[in-house]
């Protein structure tokens, strides 16, 4: 989980993160403390919708035409209701100006102030269906066009898209699979040492917020550089073509199960699957390797592959 929300901040095209877990296993509390150490990003001044001053393509028309300055504000992170309205989240006309002034004016909705930064939904699996159109559409092009009595406007709205869910909820709509590129699956720590670690941690939170906060700031500070000459030495990075070259049924065999993974299950409140069922059907019927070596060496993968999913301190639901 941690990984992929470093990916994720480190290039935002990377194409956002769906965690799903078990409730209270600190999903929502380990995501909302990413703005904390984040490296802070230059702004035009006085612009509702945090465009780059040295980015005119991701620029509304309004702001392009202007003659602009900058300055540096924290990265911003909106949570998105479960019950938020099309209107809050895309914007809508503004009623004060309207009465009081007489014009029509846009008001800048959800999507306007999370642009360049990260958009979070707790619970994404119980998100509506309208919402969710909305989100996908923005998410994909990257601007939101508001339709509103005679107002039409188009705005940045570039974010990481983040979202948490709980299986035993609902499933997660289909159309919102494709979306997430990246997958984390979370359990509940069930190491006694590192539970009681973590309510010390908290117990010691509770007395004093501020010498918490400041015992890790050092670390904290760290982790903000190593981000910001990820990001500087991002664009600097080529794949060798060698890589593609390379590639083997085995390499084959490990991906494909991940991305049918979630296709997997038939029952809401079934387990993810490990894949095992596609990793057997991959192999089967291949001539260099025997059916019961095939099914060894599919079993292997999948206890390799769920370490790799799985933080560490975290198991599995138990049986």
């Amino acid at each position: 989980m941690k990984l992929c929300l470093m990916l994720n901040v480190i290039d935002p095209k990377s194409g956002g993160v769906m965690i799903m877990g078990d409730r209270g296993s600190g999903k929502s509390t380990t995501v909302r403390s990413l703005v904390d150490f984040l490296p802070e990003i230059k702004v035009v001044t006085g612009d509702p919708f945090n465009s780059d001053p040295e980015d005119p393509e991701s620029m509304g028309m309004e702001v392009r035409e202007k003659v602009v300055a900058g300055e540096n504000v924290p990265v911003t992170m909106v949570d998105l209701p479960l019950g938020a309205t099309e209107d809050r989240v895309c914007g809508t006309i503004d009623i004060e100006k309207a009465l009081t002034e007489g014009v029509k004016a846009f008001e800048p909705g959800l999507l306007a102030k999370v642009n360049r930064g990260i958009l979070y939904v707790d619970e994404v699996n119980l998100l509506d269906d309208h919402l969710v159109d909305v989100l996908l559409g923005s998410a994909a092009s990257g601007w939101n066009t508001v339709e509103r009595e005679a107002i039409s406007i188009s705005h940045p709205a570039r974010f990481i898209l983040i979202g948490s869910g709980n299986p035993e909820e609902g499933e997660l709509r289909l159309q919102l699979l494709d979306q997430f590129v990246m997958h984390a699956q979370v359990g509940t720590v069930r190491d006694a040492e590192l539970r009681v670690k973590i309510v010390e941690e908290r117990a010691r939170f509770d007395q004093n917020p501020k010498e918490f906060r400041d015992s890790y700031g050092a670390e904290q500070e760290k982790l903000q550089q190593q981000i910001s000459s990820a990001r500087s030495s991002l664009s600097s990075i080529q794949i060798d073509h060698d890589l593609r070259e390379n590639l083997t049924v085995d390499d084959i065999a490990t991906v494909i199960p991940n991305c049918l993974r979630h296709w997997l299950r038939k029952d809401p409140l079934e387990s993810i699957d490990s894949g095992l069922v596609v990793r057997e059907k991959f192999y089967e019927g291949r001539h260099f390797e025997g059916q019961g070596a095939i099914n060894d060496k599919a079993r292997a993968d999948v206890d390799k592959s769920t370490i790799h999913m799985v933080d560490p301190g975290v198991t599995d639901h138990p049986d």
